[in-house]
């Protein structure tokens, strides 16, 4: 908190003193209805301070900038750092033909030169010689005489029109060369080659092609075509560098009112030139004909990445401690330890990885929600899909029993429970990672209006595999394991239609040695237990009578509890129960089933889920017995026997239910359990014990069939 205080007070501190530094800048100036900055010291002149001001006095006409040298130049731009001109306008100069010398462009009373690295001095002719005579040079004093001399130039030749090549500037119709340094006046002379040579008559071409054309233009502005020969070549840009007048550097600092480099800023000296040019000193930017700024911003940006760079590192502490802090608080050093001692498949996940995994917890990705939380999915970073469960709260009291719970529920290996990989525990709310199952839940396939009815045989296999999944559960060898919320929405499914029990949120573990335990009542309304609701003991018959619920859903294809039915049919539980004892089950069982079932197929279910719907628990079968049942009816219906046949049927169950006598007794003594329900154990089977108190007591043979 004292940390983003500070960063907040220097932050405040920066900006202060950024908005009183830029307060002493000002901004270029501009002509309407242009686009060029002119900065100090060019400044925008009036007519009657175009003489006062020569060289940096800025005309603005309807074309644009202008400025005066001894013709009229249109500014393109201005660079106070490297100090030039970029202008365009008289830069093309010819000869009245050959053996002539003109006078072309006179800086000499000017700030202004042409820039030797900026431009190239090009000749365009076949028989021309063009040379640059520069007379600014001075031997002695100012009364010496001037003495002329060539400073540079280039010859042009063609020995025939074929050979002339455009895009080409080496010497043949057009030639190149570097502008001298320090050049403040232009003088050109042109002198054919030729004329001296051979006689005018043996000259190539017409009398045209003997006129050249020489001028100085920004370097790489002009491309040679063989046409220009013969043309005008229009106005190209020219660079001029510019500088202060008034001596060098030390010259002109004696005169503070003269001297314009002010402060945060040093004098150069022009080379070959007689003047010099203002830069800001290092760390500093700006105009340094004004006055340079960026100590106090150089200084404010290393604050402010400082700053920011402190709250970063102070941010990612406490993040870490907040982490660490989660993480003690949910028992991760509890399931570190849980996990080591039993061998344990749950894994640790961190906060990042899931972050990654869900895009940050996107909206996009969130594939559920319920009362307990919401459910994204997530690939980790090996590509695997999952599905994350994020919990709205947890009760830190419990958090132990939360830990144990899930060492457990990461050790069921069963086809039909959708299996835990694992938790985060660096979140206020631990978050769960399971496997994720592509074709969502049960309840969405049944009462989603847009799509295809599931088949009876699928509904069955689902019903079955539910019911061998909670009883797999209830039979568990080491502590047994009560849902507590078995409803359509917890039941996913596959591609495969292949049922998966999944959210275990409000499961509770029992001890092997008590029948129930007594909870704060947990549940979904329409599904809940109500003997569990009125006492607070949970027991494994609440979940039978949850997974009966369920078993009207897929006979009826309807909802729990719905407002669109009468009064007394909102609770589909007892809407079912009141419909069955008066015979009248047609008019509530989903069309569907009937086509492929058959009314007396849903007779034997519905006695089932009458059973399963029994107001107390203890008149409800065993959920193992719900599944064997269930297994029963779907060999039933693979076998496609007829009901009518009450022979066929009975032998058929009496083989079913020695079988699945058998696998009860198996589930026994894994689970280590005594008794179950009133079903004995078989020490042996023999397919003549018809008499045996197990066959008496299978739930399929003591079911009165409905004919």
């Amino acid at each position: 908190m004292v940390s983003s205080m500070v960063l907040a007070q220097l932050l405040l501190l920066c900006l202060l003193s950024l908005s009183s530094s830029s307060s002493s800048q000002i901004s270029p100036l501009k002509c309407p209805n242009s686009s060029v900055d002119i900065p100090f010291p060019f400044k925008i002149a009036t007519n009657s301070s175009l003489t006062s001001t020569p060289g940096f006095a800025i005309s603005c006409r309807q074309t644009g900038p202008m400025i005066l040298l001894g013709g009229n130049y249109s500014v393109l731009s201005i660079s106070l750092l490297e100090g030039y001109v970029r202008v365009t306008g008289q830069t093309v100069y010819s000869s009245q033909c050959h053996n002539n010398s003109q006078g072309i462009i006179d800086l000499t009373a000017t700030n202004y030169m042409f820039s030797h690295t900026q431009n190239k001095f090009t000749a365009v002719g076949c028989d021309a010689m063009a040379m640059i005579r520069n007379s600014s040079d001075v031997v002695g004093n100012t009364n010496s005489t001037v003495m002329s001399r060539y400073s540079g130039g280039c010859v042009s030749f063609c020995a025939s029109n074929g050979s002339i090549i455009s895009g080409e500037c080496s010497g043949v119709g057009c030639c190149q060369s570097s502008v001298p340094k320090g050049l403040n006046k232009l003088d050109l002379e042109f002198t054919s080659i030729r004329d001296q040579l051979m006689p005018p008559t043996s000259a190539v071409g017409s009398g045209s092609t003997r006129c050249s054309k020489a001028f100085i233009a920004e370097q790489d502005s002009y491309v040679f075509s063989r046409h220009d020969l013969y043309k005008d070549l229009g106005n190209l840009p020219m660079v001029l560098d510019w500088y202060i007048q008034g001596g060098n550097c030390k010259e002109a600092s004696r005169s503070r009112q003269t001297y314009m480099c002010k402060e945060n800023s040093y004098c150069y000296e022009v080379e070959d030139g007689a003047g010099y040019r203002c830069n800001c000193s290092g760390g500093y930017t700006g105009n340094p004909y004004i006055g340079c700024v960026g100590g106090s911003l150089g200084l404010m940006a290393v604050l402010i990445v400082l700053g920011f760079w402190t709250y970063w590192i102070v941010k990612k502490r406490r993040l870490a401690k907040q982490k660490q802090r989660y993480f003690l608080q949910n028992g991760g050093l509890l399931l570190q330890q849980q996990i080591f001692t039993h061998q344990a498949p749950a894994r640790i996940f961190t906060t990042s990885e899931l972050e990654d995994a869900t895009n940050n917890f996107s909206d996009d990705r969130i594939v559920g929600r319920g009362g307990y939380g919401t459910v994204y999915k997530g690939i980790l970073s090996d590509q695997t899909i999952v599905a994350i469960k994020k919990s709205k709260l947890v009760d830190q009291s419990q958090m132990e029993q939360f830990i144990n719970e899930l060492i457990v529920l990461s050790q069921i290996d069963h086809k039909n429970v959708v299996k835990i990989l694992g938790c985060c525990l660096e979140t206020e709310v631990p978050l769960l990672v399971y496997e994720f199952i592509s074709n969502g839940a049960l309840f969405h396939q049944l009462h989603n209006t847009n799509l295809v009815p599931i088949s009876w045989e699928h509904r069955l296999r689902i019903a079955t595999e539910t019911a061998s999944a909670l009883a797999n559960l209830h039979l568990a060898r080491k502590v047994p394991i009560i849902h507590r919320d078995v409803k359509s929405a917890n039941i996913l499914i596959d591609e495969n239609y292949t049922a998966k029990v999944s959210d275990f949120g409000a499961s509770r573990l029992v001890p092997s040695n008590q029948t129930h335990v007594t909870t704060l009542v947990q549940g979904t309304l329409g599904y809940l237990d109500p003997e569990y609701f009125y006492t607070s003991q949970l027991t494994d018959k609440s979940d039978v009578y949850s997974f009966g619920v369920v078993l009207v859903e897929l006979l009826t294809r309807q909802k729990p509890i719905s407002y669109h039915r009468q009064e007394e049919g909102i609770n589909l539980a007892s809407h079912f129960t009141a419909l069955a004892q008066q015979n009248r089950l047609q008019e509530i069982v989903d069309c569907v089933v009937v086509k492929e079932a058959g009314m007396r197929h849903v007779n034997v279910v519905s006695h089932l889920i009458l059973k399963c719907l029994k107001l107390k628990g203890e008149e409800r079968p065993r959920m193992v017995e719900v599944a064997i049942e269930l297994e029963a009816l779907r060999r039933l219906m693979k076998q496609h026997l007829s009901l009518k046949s009450e022979k066929a049927l009975r032998e058929l169950m009496e083989q079913q239910s020695a079988e699945d006598c058998q696998e009860m007794q198996l589930l026994q003594e894994e689970s280590g359990q005594e008794k179950m329900s009133n079903i004995e154990p078989l020490k042996l089977y023999h397919r003549d014990s018809a008499s045996d108190k197990c066959m008496e007591s299978s739930p399929l043979l003591s079911m009165d069939l409905p004919w």
